[in-house]
């Protein structure tokens, strides 16, 4: 090679090194997809979420990635790739409903690239190209439009890269930056004897009575009550207390809890009429960790896990199995398939639950409930058996198999109002949304009937997703706990944008009643696809602390076999939990906005309040607070830290200050009593 050649080709790679090595393109299906995280279902390659052709607006793609809001994929480029293409939209197997509303994110190195804007059913595809030069870590994002996740079926298609240097790898999903590590905040229980969760429990005349005694301290433990109503028994060992009450009644019940260091007493007042679950239920549920994964084994693990965890000494009742016990329409797994009903008309669990009583039992025999799931329409959300025309044969099945609480979800029965014919194989798995009250009304109140004329308290859990305003019509159906809004993820957008939106349905919480704002996200969570929750250790103590400020049912949604230290934590500080389950059942509401800061106030049985102050913003909110009077309190007011357990210096109205600093998306949660109480 000639010297001024060769200088002159050294002058054009240095300059232009892009031009000269060729681009390689690289699929985004040739990728490991199984490192995303999602709101529900498993990441599809070549496929929709539902295992369908990538298919958006009528055009059908033959390569990509079929997902659902809120969807991540982080992608490890090193710098080596230059250009990101695809053709992203809503898939039509959402069968256009209105609910389904997307937007496609990517963002390098933090910084977003390219986003969609809003995206629905229907919508013609977009099409994104992103420049990566120089990026080395790259998220492909699904958002769900802040409006919930219901129908958020989301496609990459086409989706390729064009790389100069290396070969793109998936990874799993990192903490946002600046995520500090967990802290723990509640004291630990001490080893004398506690007795914790709530001061009242209802049951009906006649109907099966299972009360464990929640106490904490070093076992052995040996119980007693007084003034147990005749029909009841108590196990001195466990403190489980069973047996039937005949006839309606309040019961002023003593309970005492003893070991080697001390004792402690309780009054509970056991209420025997025709409501339930006056106070929000407490337990855990298979789907958001689980999902179509299920089985009676995981199940079983998780009741054992509640007791071997202590958490069923804070009140932590049900353990309740999701959808995927039945037999599924068209799944290729073998678990999943055989006849639906027998000729009867009975249901017929799959094999992964081979005895749905034995189970039962089994649950209860650690002292906790067992709960359910179906839908009134032909299809559950997963494609399983559910409830149209046999809702009386299915009531009777849960009660004599022994189940205390259905989750009743609202799914293909929207295209069974719609009119579509209930038999149809291709019927959708999401059905559309009621198109009025009585609509929504109807299948609710059909199963509500059946399941109050069982000999069984079976709590009552409509999943309707907030349509037709169910807080105002849901005690009406027998229900116990309504749906307030689409399904939750582990996000700060998902989990803010429910929870801070929950004050138009506060006036219709009451004991039996409640507004259920979704499931919890803290600990192993995923939807079948495992991860630590997303959410940061502040954003999980104001999940928790709002949730109970709300008075929402508590439904533990992560592997309980994988609890660590801090996510135990988080769930067993019993002066929190008693905010939620306080006996005069009201919901807070937000009473001052002052700046990031929100501040919620509830209303407590015993005459005190607690007040919640939950920082929206990102960074750290100082306040000197002096607004109590203008929230209605006045005189001096003792102050206690519920998280931290700890008492704070009386506040006199006139001119007390209370100064706080708030973490970014986090809280600090107080009980005010007046100091003469």
């Amino acid at each position: 090679m000639k010297p001024c050649f060769a200088l002159a080709l050294g002058f054009c790679l240095a300059l232009f090194p892009a031009a000269i090595v060729s681009a390689e393109t690289v699929w985004l299906d040739d990728l490991n997809l199984a490192s995303a995280t999602q709101g529900w279902g498993d990441p599809h390659k070549n496929q929709s979420v539902e295992g369908h052709a990538l298919i958006i607006d009528g055009k059908q793609f033959a390569r990509g990635f079929g997902t659902h809001a809120e969807s991540m994929l982080h992608v490890n480029l090193d710098g080596g790739a230059q250009k990101f293409y695809a053709s992203v939209g809503v898939d039509d197997e959402v069968n256009g409903n209105s609910a389904s509303s997307v937007e496609f994110i990517v963002r390098g190195d933090g910084k977003v690239l390219w986003q969609s804007g809003v995206m629905r059913a229907g919508d013609a595809a977009k099409e994104c190209e992103a420049d990566l030069t120089g990026v080395k870590a790259l998220v492909l994002e699904v958002g769900d439009a802040g409006d919930g996740s219901n129908f958020d079926h989301a496609d990459w298609a086409d989706a390729k890269f064009e790389t100069v240097a290396g070969r793109p790898t998936t990874v799993p999903g990192e903490p946002a930056l600046g995520v500090v590590a967990p802290y723990v905040l509640t004291p630990a229980a001490p080893s004398t004897p506690r007795i914790n969760g709530a001061s009242v429990f209802g049951v009906r005349p006649g109907s099966p009575f299972l009360f464990t005694i929640p106490a904490t301290g070093d076992r052995p433990m040996k119980f007693s009550a007084r003034n147990l109503p005749r029909g009841l028994k108590l196990d001195a060992a466990t403190g489980h207390i069973t047996g039937k009450l005949k006839k309606k009644g309040d019961f002023i019940v003593t309970l005492r809890a003893e070991n080697s260091l001390g004792a402690a007493e309780k009054g509970v007042r056991i209420v025997c009429g025709d409501q339930i679950a006056l106070t929000p239920p407490m337990g855990w549920n298979s789907w958001n960790c689980f999902a179509g994964a299920v089985s009676e084994e995981r199940v079983k693990s998780a009741a054992d896990a509640m007791v071997k965890s202590g958490l069923i000494n804070h009140g932590w009742t049900y353990i309740n199995v999701d959808d995927y016990w039945q037999n599924h329409r068209d799944s290729k797994d073998p678990t999943l398939r055989g006849p639906f009903r027998d000729k009867q008309g009975f249901i017929i669990p799959n094999s992964r639950f081979p005895d749905m009583k034995g189970m039962a039992d089994y649950i209860h025999g650690l002292g906790l409930k067992a709960g359910l799931y179906s839908s009134p329409g032909p299809w559950t959300c997963g494609g399983c058996a559910a409830s149209w025309q046999h809702e009386e044969q299915d009531a009777q099945t849960y009660a004599k198999w022994g189940f205390d609480y259905l989750k009743y979800d609202w799914c293909s029965y929207g295209e069974i109002a719609s009119g579509r014919d209930p038999n149809a194989r291709d019927i959708p798995l999401w059905g559309r949304t009621a198109t009025n009250t009585a609509g929504a009304i109807f299948p609710y109140k059909v199963m509500g009937n059946f399941l109050r004329e069982q000999k069984r308290d079976i709590v009552y859990s409509l999943c309707q997703y907030g349509m037709a305003d169910v807080w105002k019509w849901g005690g009406s159906v027998n229900g116990n706990c309504w749906r307030t809004t689409g399904d939750i993820l582990d996000t700060w957008r998902s989990m803010s944008s429910i929870g801070f939106r929950q004050d138009k349905a506060e006036p219709y919480a009451k004991p039996g009643n409640w507004n259920d704002p979704d499931m919890l996200i803290v600990g192993q969570v995923g939807w079948g696809n495992l991860h630590p929750t997303r959410l940061t250790p502040d954003e999980q103590y104001t999940h928790i602390s709002l949730w109970c400020l709300l008075s929402a049912p508590l439904l533990i949604g992560c592997d309980m076999t994988k609890l660590d230290d801090f996510t135990l934590n988080l769930l067993s500080n019993d002066e929190v939990l008693a905010v939620d389950q306080d006996a005069l059942g009201k919901s807070a509401t937000c009473v001052l906005t002052l700046g990031e800061v929100r501040v919620y106030e509830k209303e407590l049985a015993d005459g005190g309040r607690a007040l919640g102050f939950f920082n929206l913003g990102t960074t750290p909110a100082k306040l000197e607070f002096n607004q109590l009077a203008q929230i209605g309190f006045t005189g001096k007011q003792r102050v206690r830290d519920l998280w931290r357990q700890t008492n704070l210096a009386d506040l006199a109205a006139a001119n007390g200050v209370l100064p706080m600093t708030i973490p970014g998306h986090g809280v600090l949660l107080y009980k005010l009593t007046a100091a003469g109480q």
